[in-house]
């Protein structure tokens, strides 16, 4: 189950990666808490989700193309500094009391470096183990997450009450020097490099041409994107539940163990397949529109930790197989894809729940959320469970394409399907023999994601 942790390098990045993540949530905590205290609008604490991720949306593609071109270690030293300059100003900001709209900026700011530090640190992340632990070492890096949300989500209440809430920006500062120690101390020797692409396969459009020559990946990221936007919002679901920030904290709390869970299970499965997302996404849809039939924050609670543990087995399942099932030089396009997707979601999700949240109620916001995600399952499932070039056939249709396109050359799961040849023979003239040969062939790519 812990197999990844025998590398050294590995225990660096995940003792890191502990005490970053544990920084982050302490500050989201503080953040939410404050636009929360000050508005007592759940909208607005969407709207702050929505600075914080537009960024990503907007920007995401050229930021994986530049961490498949350059030395990702350096992108990564570089952005967590920045990390840690701005958590410091927004500690200050919140010390003094900046309107809302300072916050947003700088929330904004820390989006933007998130952009460029994302890709290179799932990028660096694979070259830290060997590729048959990629896996597993995904599947643990979901329980360190989370082991930091529960510990950043507990201490968060009682270091705001004992030192005030700009502590825990200041605490998060520190955070991210962990990260910057690690990269410097790990044994380059030991590292596992990434193949880079070659110079015809390099940029974003041939990133987006890899991806729109794949029904497989779009699907899969089109599923994504309904499951985080209107599944994994529970920022504002679980702030909008609750009576106070007692509840809200314990719920933060719930939800956090759940995720250790969910983590535990995806680190003891030998094979993350897409079976196995599908599964999970259903039944977490099921729990997302029960919880909003159980009464009380307390009855919503109960359902919340198969909830949180669902969605980190959907998580890691998913970046498991974009990564195992995609070429090596695409990687960092691929995950800055896949992030993007979840800050759109963030971005249209937040605000629309939050929206829903004061208009219909908490409860049957869940309700409605938890149904349509799982009508969007049961579709991905139905396609996925069809032939690969209907598949294909069918993204071709929503992308308004006649033909396929042909991928990339590199593409590793490139398949041909044989067409027939038709030679046309017509009567032989006096003196003269013409022959036409008609030849009409079609390469389809379609990227297999057997398991995650």
């Amino acid at each position: 189950m812990f197999r990844a942790l025998r590398g050294r390098n590995y225990r660096l990045w995940a003792v890191a990666d502990l005490v970053s993540v544990t920084g982050t949530w302490m500050q989201l905590i503080g953040l939410n808490w404050v636009v929360m205290e000050r508005t007592g609008s759940a909208a607005t604490v969407g709207l702050s989700v929505l600075a914080g991720t537009l960024p990503s949306v907007l920007l995401g593609p050229w930021a994986g193309s530049l961490a498949d071109r350059l030395p990702v270690r350096n992108i990564i030293l570089t952005c967590q500094s920045l990390h840690a300059l701005i958590a410091g100003i927004l500690a200050f900001a919140v010390w003094q009391n900046a309107p809302i709209p300072v916050l947003f900026a700088l929330t904004a700011t820390a989006g933007l470096v998130s952009v460029f530090d994302g890709p290179a640190l799932g990028r660096f992340g694979g070259q830290v183990v060997s590729r048959e632990d990629l896996g597993n070492a995904l599947a643990l890096g979901s329980v360190l997450s989370s082991t930091g949300r529960i510990l950043g989500m507990s201490s968060a209440a009682v270091l705001a009450a004992a030192l005030g809430t700009p502590a825990l920006f200041v605490i998060n500062a520190f955070s991210f020097m962990a990260v910057v120690v690690a990269v410097l101390a790990m044994r380059t020797h030991e590292l596992h490099p990434l193949a880079v692409s070659p110079r015809e396969q390099a940029g974003v459009r041939a990133g987006l041409r890899y991806v729109t020559a794949s029904g497989r990946l779009l699907l899969l990221f089109a599923l994504g994107f309904v499951l985080s936007s209107l599944g994994r919002n529970y920022q504002v679901t679980m702030a909008a539940m609750s009576d106070s920030a007692t509840h809200y904290g314990v719920l933060s709390t719930i939800f956090a163990i759940g995720t250790v869970v969910g983590g535990l299970a995806a680190s003891a499965c030998r094979k993350l397949t897409l079976r196995l997302l599908l599964i999970a996404a259903g039944v977490t849809s099921i729990f997302q529109a029960i919880g909003g039939v159980m009464p009380g924050t307390w009855g919503f609670a109960l359902v919340l930790l198969p909830i949180a543990a669902g969605a980190v087995v959907i998580d890691t399942t998913m970046s498991t197989r974009l990564q195992l099932d995609t070429a090596d030089g695409m990687r960092g396009r691929l995950l800055a894809v896949n992030h993007a997707v979840g800050a759109a979601a963030g971005a249209v999700g937040a605000p629309l729940l939050g929206w829903l949240c004061e208009h219909l109620g908490a409860p049957e916001t869940l309700v409605l959320a938890g149904t349509l995600t799982l009508i969007a399952t049961a579709f991905a499932t139905t396609v996925f469970a069809a032939p690969p070039h209907r598949r294909a056939a069918l993204a071709h249709r929503v992308l308004r394409r006649p033909h396929p396109v042909l991928p990339p050359s590199g593409h590793p799961h490139t398949t041909t399907r044989p067409t027939s040849r038709r030679r046309h023979h017509p009567r032989p003239l006096p003196h003269k023999t013409h022959t036409h040969a008609h030849t009409h062939a079609h390469t389809h790519a379609h990227t297999h994601a057997t398991h995650r």
